[in-house]
């Protein structure tokens, strides 16, 4: 699989454009499509999904227009539900702009497939209730969103967030990874299992 990055939207949030086989899944369109539409008709790709981590504002922002542009459909956890009625979801508090209502159809762990190559969901509460791992074994790669960063994690202090349930999260689902998978995160450089299983700080002695 390809992967390619674009950060979007006030935080610049990392979104990821997975293609394969002429099929492209793309992971937290937070800001504007226009780059990702750009680079799906270039390449000749058709988006089959919309995969959300979580339901953050900052991860979200881009789901009715890519989704409106392409047809693709969004898989999130409902989990995650409850944020549509706080700004964490809605976006509009300091002085962001609002997310355009979506609607998204519940994705629960388990194995499925996305532009024709598996993947394992993996549910990964602690950063939000609702918070999802996409791992692709072929690709070596998994996608955390804000679970897990290069020598950090994820904010623990919203409403849902329970910093002992992030790191079960990522001692029982992304520690148990082969060591050179790739872990590409909602912020900042990408990392590896090994790299952070031996480096990060949150994790000595847990």
């Amino acid at each position: 699989m390809d992967i390619t990055t674009f950060p979007l939207g006030p935080l610049q949030t990392n979104c990821y454009v997975l293609a394969n086989d002429g099929q492209a899944v793309v992971v937290d369109p937070g800001g504007d499509p226009a780059p990702l539409l750009r680079h799906l008709e270039a390449g000749g790709l058709t988006l089959s999904v919309i995969l959300n981590t979580h339901l953050h504002f900052d991860h979200t922002a881009g789901n009715k227009a890519l989704s409106e542009a392409t047809g693709a459909h969004i898989l999130a956890n409902d989990a995650d539900g409850y944020l549509m009625d706080t700004w964490l979801g809605r976006g509009g508090d300091m002085g962001l702009p609002l997310v355009p209502p979506y609607t998204w159809t519940n994705l629960e762990p388990g194995e499925t497939v996305f532009a024709g190559t598996g993947c394992t969901v993996f549910h990964t509460p602690g950063h939000s209730p609702g918070s999802l791992t996409f791992y692709f074994p072929d690709a070596g790669a998994a996608f955390v969103g804000d679970l897990i960063f290069y020598r950090s994690i994820g904010r623990t202090d919203f409403p849902g967030g329970d910093l002992d349930a992030l790191k079960r999260s990522v001692t029982e689902h992304i520690f148990t990874l082969p060591p050179e998978t790739r872990l590409l995160s909602g912020h900042g450089p990408e990392t590896s299992v090994g790299d952070e299983k031996n480096h990060n700080p949150f994790f000595g002695g847990f």
